[in-house]
């Protein structure tokens, strides 16, 4: 027989159901409460806090432009040094190519990320920013991380402001959230000595917000973090979109994505403890209620796979993500084995876990109703599903 549930934490899940906000004692408690309790409360404000019937995704593509890296992430098996024959900086022609695929298969965004590479200039950057924004006009560009930023800051002695605007000069859209992991420095200075640090990315985050480039938040768990500290992390994500939404007329994090650390090629394999699927739902469902002003979470199928992505949807997740036409950071480290996915696949998970699936664009706007029952046959349509398309028109 289950034991029942201590008062205090009946008393806490009333709280979080009846939309007020937790304090951090009370978030990190929710580590302690029985899994689906906590579960059914998250599912509740993610159809409280998003269209219930509606679950979305994006068409893009992860291009990673260098892989020479001087920071030495212990956590990481893409970077390489620039002495390895198989390290590599991607031409301006080479990543056209690539986003002319992306537009051959409908997609609207690139996420442009790579490693700290000394040897590229300021020019290197804006330069390939206008060849995109020439080249296709209709793709989405957001791009460099805060990491990557902070390197511009030090090696082209600008300010951070001065870097912002030469970039969103050059046709930066956004700011990807990654570097973020666990922004607790004690953590952060285990996995990775020289990475930056968490004022630092709170800092280039918080001015991109205030230039109104997108941002979205992110989490990585299974450095072996505690309960403390994975608190503390949602809570410095949820008082930074508070100011961003005082101060930077609401253009705060987009969106909230998380996902285990794979450590299978990298210096952390048998060191670190990485994260179950069991720890992965029960934090995404702790972020929902957490975050309580960042509508949109996403699933993660790439580090969970398909089973375990369909089950976030029932634990706080409104969002699949996107199909990742191109990954390499993940994969390098092991991952699920799978890395992109197709279009028809992620509409066979919305569609299956009884959902309308719903294309975006990288700010959560939807953008495109698919035909589901073209993607799936007419046999395998969810017929609530098409009648909620239509109705949408």
């Amino acid at each position: 027989m289950t034991a029942p549930m201590p008062a205090a934490g009946t008393a806490i899940l009333h709280k979080a159901a009846s939309g007020e906000r937790l304090s951090a004692p009370e978030i990190e408690a929710l580590y302690h409460l029985p899994l689906p309790e906590v579960a059914a409360v998250a599912h509740e404000l993610r159809l409280a806090r998003t269209r219930p019937d509606v679950v979305t995704f994006l068409i893009d593509r992860n291009i990673n432009y260098t892989n020479i890296c001087n920071v030495g992430c212990n956590f990481c098996a893409f970077y390489r040094t620039r002495r390895q024959p198989d390290s590599y900086t991607l031409t301006y022609e080479q990543i056209s190519a690539k986003i002319t695929e992306l537009e051959a298969a409908g997609g609207t965004r690139i996420l442009l990320q790579g490693g700290v590479n000394p040897a590229l200039g300021l020019e290197y950057y804006t330069g390939l920013l206008r060849h995109i924004k020439a080249r296709h006009p209709g793709i989405r560009i957001d791009a460099f991380s805060p990491e990557e930023v902070l390197f511009m800051e030090r090696a082209f002695g600008l300010t951070l402001d001065d870097v912002l605007s030469t970039l969103i000069e050059a046709g930066l859209d956004g700011l990807p959230g990654a570097g973020g992991e666990i922004l607790e420095d004690e953590v952060r200075q285990r996995a990775a000595p020289a990475r930056i640090r968490s004022e630092d990315w709170f800092r280039i985050i918080d001015a991109a917000q205030r230039r109104g480039l997108y941002t979205i938040s992110t989490m990585v768990i299974g450095f072996g973090e505690t309960y403390a500290q994975r608190t503390r992390h949602l809570v410095q994500l949820r008082e930074q979109q508070d100011r961003a939404n005082a101060l930077y007329g609401g253009n705060g994090f987009s969106g909230f994505a998380m996902w285990t650390l794979q450590t299978e090629h990298t210096r952390l394999h048998g060191k670190a403890p990485g994260a179950s699927a069991h720890e992965y739902l029960q934090q995404l469902a702790i972020a929902r209620i957490a975050l309580d002003n960042v509508p949109n979470i996403q699933a993660s199928w790439p580090g969970q796979g398909f089973k375990v992505a369909q089950a976030s949807l029932y634990y706080g997740a409104n969002d699949l993500g996107s199909t990742m036409m191109e990954e390499n950071v993940v994969s390098a480290a092991g991952g699920h084995g799978r890395h992109k996915a197709t279009v028809r696949e992620l509409i066979r998970i919305a569609v299956d876990a009884g959902f309308t699936p719903a294309i975006r664009n990288s700010r959560f706007g939807i953008i495109e109703w698919p035909d589901v029952a073209a993607y799936l046959g007419r046999s395998e349509a969810n017929p609530e599903a098409e009648r909620a398309v239509g109705a949408a028109g």
